[in-house]
């Protein structure tokens, strides 16, 4: 059967098609990500696209269920769930399938979740995830372990114009509880405070007439963010016991990152909480240039595994793998990921010595294709310049004596003459 005209073939709005060069970018960047894991100790879990909507639930807050895509079960007649977040599915697992194994566990993931979006943002449902948990460690240490990742992570992929942004939800949430406000008052406080609006953060206050340690905290929190000073400032503001414990595991896990020797990649932000619902203690976000949103974040999560039955501390991140892809589709480097090394361009009528070639330039580890098709040396090399293949090896012709191969670079058209017998690894590397 044959079509005459190509079909109209839509995708739903917010999912995308990866053609082989932005899909080698993305594997390139999970690649790097997950060897960063690994190199500190983290074991791969692969968690499942799908869920009962309610054992999901469990874990997730109202913002991210209202994002779940949900639809019926024919086997079971219960709702499932595609999930909108891992970490509550990592929660799952280690809570139910990993209760007997010893703790700490540290575990990492690549994935993609669906959620949903509003038409109008443009922003994409599907996103893909690459991240860590760790469970069973209640230190600042632990904390620390992952914001020096992500910033490794983000170096060993060519980054130098980052910041990772700390803040500690306890250290608001403290303050708002103290503060004995309306939800209504505290929930119009949020997003000026987020905003850094002061003066609409007066204006609020003015309404509600609060004790003035009240008004001096919250006064206070659209203006602490910058540099690690803004711990120094919170200091000398905060009064409230819970907030004053919050800074205070802010400021060790920051000792910590000193050591590490990483602080000029950090900033910090008290005056929003950052994160998801489940958060509880030190949260961060880490951001490039010219990515108008975060590229990763987490942070500490104490009270997930207890909605499982499982009571552990935890913490963890992820990163936004497209966020990062964007960041770096410029970059020669991820380019190249989508190149292969050679098409072997066989003049002779027997195949077999081709055959045994292309094996061997595999064993190599050399990626290398046959021109089946039938065609000139032109078309070829045209051919393997608009799919990025580097070389182009010739087998049998004229252009070389017996027990020789003709080596044709695709960029340049720059020639090599190689010994059969004797093919080197340097003898295919682009200078």
């Amino acid at each position: 059967m044959t079509y005459s005209t190509t079909i109209d073939a839509p995708l739903p709005k917010g999912v995308a098609d990866f053609l082989p060069e932005q899909a080698g970018a993305i594997g390139f960047i999970e690649k790097k990500i997950s060897r960063i894991f690994e190199l500190w100790g983290f074991q791969r879990i692969i968690p499942p696209l799908l869920e009962f909507q309610d054992v999901m639930d469990i874990g997730l807050g109202a913002a991210l269920r209202d994002k779940t895509f949900r639809f019926d079960d024919r086997q079971t007649g219960r709702l499932l769930a595609i999930p909108a977040d891992i970490t509550p599915q990592v929660a799952r697992i280690v809570a139910t399938r990993m209760r007997g194994m010893p703790l700490p566990h540290r575990l990492h993931y690549s994935g993609r979740i669906l959620r949903h979006a509003e038409s109008q943002t443009g922003r994409s449902r599907e996103i893909f995830q690459s991240g860590v948990e760790l469970v069973g460690l209640d230190a600042p240490e632990a904390d620390a372990e992952m914001i020096v990742m992500a910033i490794e992570a983000l170096q060993g992929l060519g980054f130098d114009n980052f910041k990772i942004d700390l803040g500690q939800v306890s250290f608001y949430r403290g303050i708002m509880e103290a503060s004995g406000l309306s939800p209504a008052a505290t929930l119009r406080l949020r997003e000026a405070i987020g905003k850094k609006d002061l003066s609409a953060v007066r204006e609020i206050l003015a309404g509600e007439s609060p004790a003035d340690d009240t008004i001096t905290e919250i006064s206070s929190l659209p203006r602490l963010f910058g540099g690690l000073e803004v711990l120094d400032e919170a200091a000398r503001v905060v009064r409230n016991d819970c907030s004053r414990r919050a800074l205070d595991n802010l400021v060790q896990v920051v000792d910590i990152l000193r050591i590490h020797g990483v602080e000029e990649y950090l900033t910090v932000d008290l005056g929003e909480i950052r994160g998801l619902d489940y958060h509880t203690g030190v949260t961060f976000e880490g951001f490039v240039g010219g990515v108008g949103q975060a590229v990763c974040g987490g942070g500490r999560y104490d009270g997930l595994m207890a909605r499982y039955g499982f009571e552990a501390p935890a913490t963890g991140f992820a990163f936004n793998v497209l966020a990062l892809l964007r960041a770096l589709e410029k970059r020669q480097d991820v380019a190249e990921t989508a190149t292969r090394d050679i098409l072997l361009f066989n003049l002779n009528s027997d195949r077999r010595e081709a055959l045994s070639i292309a094996q061997s330039l595999r064993e190599m580890g050399f990626s290398t294709a046959r021109d089946i098709i039938r065609r000139d040396l032109p078309s070829s090399l045209e051919y393997a310049r608009r799919v990025k293949i580097r070389w182009i090896l010739i087998v049998g012709g004229g252009r070389c004596a017996d027990g020789e191969l003709c080596l044709v670079s695709v960029a340049d058209g720059r020639e090599k003459i190689l010994k059969k017998a004797a093919l080197r690894h340097e003898d295919f590397q682009c200078k």
